[in-house]
């Protein structure tokens, strides 16, 4: 068993925590804040990436509505089982905001496409990469309308929704889709180029925030955010693929997405609207370090080895 899983961690898993390692070193070495990372990714990087995603998806059409409707499905299954825990314990208004967002978001864009790339190539990275263009989307809308909630009224986050450039860059990117349109040369070579950094910023921000977390307070909805994002999760992506049909690779990108730790721009969510950061941070760093043991024999089942 181990001569499988120890390749697996090696060459899938370790190079992201080795370039997250780089951030680490980063953040002890300088005074460098990880608001200026976070700020550059979610209105620079994370856009750009998103229009280069969506514009340049090569899937039939019936397989990207098929993996469209099972990231949802997962998504929301998912975010349903977090509410109701957290009302079954009383949370407050933000605590319950801040446990439903690292409990429904997965890493699915900086780890999930880094492994799927690695582990099952291009093919299944298509999907992968659809997944995480879906489940952003749900961040910046969804996402961004529960971490409202917890300090803002109905309106004030309806139309908070507007301010972010990742919603512009969807909208851009269906136009073009529907039309058929492309992008002048010089442009879309820019939009590449910066879209290809969000990735790797978003892994220095994951080691920035790593040496600024504090696992002293909330320790119970730790764990239990932990255990929806890391077991539950996983479970409900692998009994979803067989109810929407998938089949690899997309049963292999679709599991492992859902599987991810909870995803570094929570910690940004929770910085813009005050949901306990530490809280949250912790969640990121707890289930991002758990991972690999969840992950690596996931990796192994997929791809048919027990």
């Amino acid at each position: 068993m181990l001569d499988i899983l120890i390749p697996l961690f090696s060459e899938n898993i370790l190079p992201i925590f080795l370039a997250a390692f780089a951030g680490l070193l980063l953040s002890k070495t300088t005074q460098l804040d990880p608001k200026t990372v976070s700020k550059i990714s979610f209105y620079i990087f994370s856009p750009s990436l998103v229009f280069t995603l969506l514009t340049s998806n090569q899937l039939e059409k019936s397989k990207s509505l098929q993996m469209i409707g099972y990231t949802v499905t997962v998504t929301l299954v998912v975010g349903l089982i977090a509410l109701l825990a957290g009302k079954l314990f009383k949370f407050d208004r933000r605590l319950l905001a801040a446990f439903m967002i690292v409990s429904i978001f997965p890493n699915a864009g900086n780890f999930g496409l880094s492994i799927n790339s690695l582990a099952f190539g291009e093919q299944a990275l298509a999907y992968a990469s659809l997944y995480y263009v879906v489940s952003t989307s749900m961040i910046y809308t969804i996402g961004v309308f529960i971490s409202s909630l917890g300090q803002k009224s109905l309106k004030d986050t309806f139309f908070g929704l507007f301010k972010l450039p990742v919603i512009y860059a969807l909208l851009i990117a269906s136009i073009f889709n529907l039309f058929d349109l492309k992008m002048p040369v010089s442009i879309d070579r820019s939009i590449n180029i910066l879209g290809q950094a969000a990735i790797p910023a978003m892994l220095i921000l994951l080691g920035l925030q790593l040496g600024r977390v504090n696992l002293s307070k909330f320790k119970f909805q730790i764990g239990l955010a932990s255990v929806l994002r890391l077991i539950a999760a996983p479970l409900i992506a692998i009994l979803l693929s067989s109810l929407f049909n998938l089949h690899n690779p997309a049963d292999q990108a679709g599991i492992i997405e859902a599987s991810m730790p909870t995803a570094v721009m929570m910690t940004v969510l929770a910085t813009e609207y005050d949901l306990y950061p530490q809280y949250v941070t912790s969640v990121v760093t707890i289930t991002t370090l758990l991972s690999p043991m969840i992950i690596t024999p996931l990796l192994s089942f997929l791809g048919g080895s027990f």
